[in-house]
């Protein structure tokens, strides 16, 4: 059955799955969404024993279905592939009883990559598709981890340019070092005097410029993104989830149809409502438990059903959680909302004029299956530490962050139900505050000698990812305010003339 898809803000204009991707963002702001979230067409069981590419086949063929199963085989063959450190793709490791499904095994050890390898195949795919002649420039904003798997992705792929903008102060060294050391003659690195939130604004207003639009398309060239409002990157992420319950089941960790619940450390909210998602389609999944840092207003929206990002910005260790405008929840706002796009973009413009809005009481007891909670820094980091001592199994700050939040679930509800924590990053990205959450004394080193010293207590190779940066040269400088976005783009296009 064949899937449309619309805006969030606007449900009259159809189109399909690559022209939905090909567009990135509706013209009204709003986000695509599907007309409807199809069931798989296989079961549980039956995806036992299957490859995460023959998973990934089964789920994304009943978003995409535009794309022929050719077209969307070898998209998914070129994604996943020899870049990712190990076969299975998406390893489960156990620890302490709770599982940990690694999404870091891609070539910039981050979960960004169980999207982001695939995203420029199904983009040049969807071009070929629709007769698209223009050049296709990816403009995307990151919290740290976006901006390296986007630039890996579409560095060097014909046909396409890529601008990525970052907080110039709001990454780790080693996720700033991964982006200003990338080659590839289509690819520019802005680091910008502001923080996430700014870099993401500006993106968005950049994709409703419409004179800008009309400058780039008298140049042969037009904006789609990267970013996780893309339905493109979302689709690719439902299908861990359902690999994982897969999986558990394959090896009886699980008896067939018994609930899974899942923990998903988020900021921008798309990796968690990948899992809504997949609940959506029949996983057996019960909790959806959202972890946040002290940027804790996805926790305030779940505990209060009032969304609001008039606060303090803090800089935490986990900073691709450091976001107070969380773009995904728009979906699922659509959602409980009743698929009503005048009620939703009601409280979307509420909050762009005052930076908040709030849900009826209808609308809060569809988040029944959310949970939500926060850990601080000292919660973070003691966790780190404790899981390590417990087991030898190290964690990133950001997977530590929901592993935190994790107990509190447990601590609030007494729910034992099997539970998968997503493991967003490997500690190698954040060796610092992972080794200092382990012990003070390693503060003295440097960030590549922590790599080997995490490595040696660890018992885990260094990713290539880590060992290929350590003596490559900044090849991208770039800094601006974030109100010269728009100009160091055209000058990098050649169109500010």
């Amino acid at each position: 059955m064949e899937i449309l898809y619309s805006s969030t803000r606007n449900s009259e204009k159809k189109m399909t799955a690559s022209q939905a991707i090909l567009k990135g963002l509706a013209d009204d702001g709003g986000l695509f969404v599907p007309d409807h979230i199809p069931a798989l067409t296989c079961s549980m069981r039956e995806l036992t024993g299957r490859s995460y590419q023959e998973v990934a086949y089964e789920v994304m063929k009943l978003f995409l279905t535009d794309f022929t199963e050719e077209e969307l085989k070898n998209c998914i063959r070129r994604a996943y592939d020899s870049k990712f450190d190990t076969d299975v793709i998406a390893p489960i490791v156990e620890a302490e009883g709770t599982y940990y499904l690694e999404l870091f095994h891609g070539a910039t050890i981050a979960f960004k990559d169980m999207a982001l390898s695939i995203l420029p195949h199904l983009m040049i795919t969807s071009a070929k598709k629709n007769h698209v002649e223009n050049e296709i420039v990816i403009l995307t904003a990151t919290s740290g981890d976006t901006g390296k798997a986007a630039l890996a992705g579409f560095a060097g792929v014909e046909g396409t340019k890529i601008i990525v903008f970052y907080p110039k102060n709001g990454v780790s060294p080693i996720q700033e070092k991964q982006m200003v050391t990338q080659k590839g003659d289509n690819t520019f690195v802005v680091g910008i005097h502001g923080n996430f939130d700014d870099a993401q604004a500006g993106v968005k207003e950049l994709f409703n410029d419409r004179e800008l639009a009309k400058e780039l398309a008298a140049a042969g060239l037009q904006f789609s993104s990267a970013n996780s409002i893309n339905i493109g990157r979302l689709v690719p992420q439902v299908v861990y989830y359902v690999y994982a319950y897969a999986k558990l089941l394959e090896e009886d960790k699980l008896s067939d149809g018994e609930r899974m619940n899942v923990v998903v450390p988020t900021g921008n909210f798309g990796n968690i409502l990948a899992a809504f998602y997949a609940k959506q389609m029949g996983v057996p999944i019960g909790r959806l438990i959202c972890a946040s840092n002290e940027n804790k207003v996805l926790y305030d929206f779940f505990t209060t059903g009032r969304y609001d990002r008039n606060r303090e910005f803090v800089l935490t260790s986990s900073p691709s959680m450091d976001i107070l405008i969380s773009s995904n929840l728009e979906r699922l706002i659509y959602r409980i909302a009743g698929e009503d796009v005048s009620k939703n973009a009601e409280l979307m413009n509420s909050l762009a004029r005052t930076g908040s809005y709030e849900i009826t009481e209808q609308m809060r007891e569809q988040l029944a299956d959310f949970y939500g909670n926060y850990a601080g820094e000292e919660e973070t980091a003691a966790r780190i530490r404790a899981v390590y001592e417990n087991t030898g199994y190290i964690l990133d700050t950001h997977t530590a962050v929901a592993s935190a939040v994790y107990q509190k679930y447990v601590a609030d509800t007494k729910d034992k139900t099997v539970t998968v924590i997503a493991s967003t990053a490997s500690p190698f990205k954040f060796t610092r505050n992972v080794m200092n959450a382990i012990d003070s004394k390693y503060d003295t080193m440097s960030d590549f000698e922590l790599a080997d010293e995490l490595s040696r207590i660890g018992n885990v190779e260094v990713p290539n990812a880590i060992t290929e940066i350590r003596t490559a040269p900044v090849v991208h400088d770039n800094v601006c305010d974030k109100t010269e976005m728009k100009a160091v783009i055209k000058h990098f296009l050649g169109v500010d003339a």
